[in-house]
């Protein structure tokens, strides 16, 4: 109902990952809107949510590098410390973290395992990708194995930055502001890293305004990217 683009690639191993999308309503838990009508959004993505899962977990968005893990023996709505990403080593556990342009990283193995991430330029520079697949790797699995699917957000050629955070980013010194791609850097990151299923969704979130929440646009609505390993 309010998923806008399923992951088939997750899709073929058991994990159901979606990002919502403009028309599903805002899920920025920080909002003037009244209280019931935020709150009835998150309750429906509870109730469409209860076929594979008993267990939800988020936090707020920092634009850090840390990374939950959920194990299972609870049920209900976890509500986290602040973190940018989440890790359930076992299947049936319901994550999600918002999004307006950084890239929802979805993660998971075909043994059940999964994570999904929120990364921004200072993610992406400070490493939460390699810090979610160090979640899988210190589990006992490999790398290789994972399926890594960056999800809609803002495009290469959209997305333009200062000289320091374009340096802090490629290792590159530019004298001027320049356009880089997020999920460009993220794929590379995943291959560097060992992983070998790695797809992009071709939405961005300011060329797709319409469809999407786009911080640079003005918006201060926000998407959910959400996975659950059945």
């Amino acid at each position: 109902m309010i998923a806008h683009e399923p992951v088939p690639e997750l899709e073929a191993i058991g994990v159901h990952a979606f990002t919502t999308a403009r028309d599903a309503g805002s899920f920025n838990t920080i909002s003037t809107e009244p209280v019931a009508e935020a709150m009835t959004r998150w309750y429906q993505l509870l109730d469409d949510l209860a076929r594979w899962s008993t267990r939800f977990a988020t936090a707020r968005q920092v634009h850090g590098t840390d990374v939950l893990r959920h194990f299972s023996g609870w049920q209900g709505w976890l509500r986290g410390a602040p973190a940018d990403g989440h890790f359930a080593p076992e299947r049936g556990t319901a994550m999600a973290v918002t999004v307006a342009d950084c890239v929802p990283v979805f993660m998971a193995h075909p043994d059940g395992p999964s994570a999904v991430l929120h990364a921004g330029w200072r993610g992406t520079a400070g490493g939460i990708l390699q810090r979610g697949i160090a979640c899988f790797t210190e589990s006992g699995l490999n790398a290789r194995d994972l399926v890594v699917h960056l999800g809609p957000a803002i495009c290469g050629a959209c997305y333009e930055v200062g000289p320091d955070v374009y340096e802090r980013l490629t290792g590159q010194s530019v004298a001027a502001p320049t356009r880089v791609d997020l999920r460009e850097l993220l794929g590379r990151q995943a291959g560097e890293a060992g992983v070998r299923h790695v797809s992009v969704s071709p939405w961005c979130t300011r060329c797709n305004n319409e469809r999407f929440f786009s911080h640079r646009c003005g918006d201060f609505g926000r998407q959910l990217g959400v996975i659950v390993s059945a």
